[in-house]
């Protein structure tokens, strides 16, 4: 699995295919609940650690990808897409059509069913602010249904996804029509968003922000009255930013809560650098980092706890 992660490690999947219709997919989930196979289902990849022993299960990753304007008004676009649609295509299609809306996410690795399942955002934006509505379908019975944004129950970095019983088919997004100087004035938008993470990320070798931020109730440090809940403060307070490193995996010298794959790095050492920085965050600050990166095909937790 290691040319199919942003990392470039992990193991061998014991099962793995690509479904192209809703059909193959049910088949995939019959097959798997048949068979009592562990299921991990696969975006591009960017967000996840696999497990240098791989994955004993069925990874399945969707390759629905079409991308169709289903309706068109003159004040709104809805516009469907494909769970394994590259949401950078997705940008790239709104942005030759004059429609407006989800350049706001440009530069982010993903796929619609990835990007849906993490509620990708970016400053004030949260994809789950232009959904209107998606297809699921249901992990054990293969049954299809049509349902709401509230059905997803979002929060930052979260949905209902997460509980790995219903998974994305297709998405409807609610978008906004423009002219073509509004549409070229997104693409500067666009491109200048992507120079911006450049500059800024590591692109390449890593799988984003590693840990997440806190929740109010795990921190007491307060600055200017505020619960210091973002774990990239503390990251940086300890100063491992481009010096911690193990084998092929460092922190990246961009930011401090992205680890990097050098190029020879294994899924262990990338797990032996996360604890090290868990550990001194814990030992400074008695606070300990949870990942936001999904560990995926490891029967114990590996990180500290």
């Amino acid at each position: 699995m290691r040319d199919k992660n942003w990392f470039g490690t992990g193991g061998p999947a014991r099962f793995y295919c690509e479904p192209q219709s809703i059909s193959q997919f049910q088949e995939a989930l019959t097959y798997a609940h048949m068979h009592k196979l562990s299921l991990f289902m696969l975006g591009q990849g960017a967000n996840i650690l696999i497990n240098d022993a791989g994955f004993d299960g069925l990874i399945i990753r969707p390759r629905i990808t079409s991308t169709v304007i289903s309706a068109h008004t003159k004040d709104a676009v809805l516009l469907t897409v494909g769970a394994g649609a590259i949401l950078s295509d997705v940008i790239t299609f709104c942005l030759d059509n004059n429609i407006l809306g989800l350049e706001e996410f440009s530069g982010i690795p993903g796929t619609i069913g990835g990007s849906l399942y993490i509620n990708i955002h970016y400053y004030e934006f949260l994809l789950s602010q232009f959904l209107h509505e998606a297809v699921i379908i249901h992990k054990e019975t293969g049954s299809i249904q049509t349902v709401s944004p509230s059905w997803f129950a979002f929060g930052y970095n979260q949905s209902q996804l997460q509980l790995h019983d219903y998974f994305v088919i297709n998405a409807t997004f609610k978008l906004k029509p423009c002219n073509d100087i509004e549409a070229a004035y997104a693409r500067g938008r666009h491109k200048e968003i992507i120079r911006h993470r450049i500059n800024r990320y590591p692109a390449k070798g890593t799988c984003g922000s590693f840990f997440r931020n806190f929740h109010d109730h795990e921190v007491t440090l307060t600055i200017q009255n505020k619960k210091m809940i973002y774990v990239a403060y503390y990251l940086d307070k300890i100063g491992i930013k481009g010096a911690l490193h193990h084998g092929g995996a460092s922190v990246s010298y961009q930011h401090a809560n992205m680890l990097v794959n050098s190029g020879t790095a294994t899924t262990h050492d990338i797990i032996t650098v996360a604890r090290a920085m868990q550990k001194k965050v814990y030992d400074t600050f008695n606070v300990m980092p949870h990942p936001e990166c999904l560990l995926v095909g490891f029967d114990t937790y590996p990180l500290l706890d």
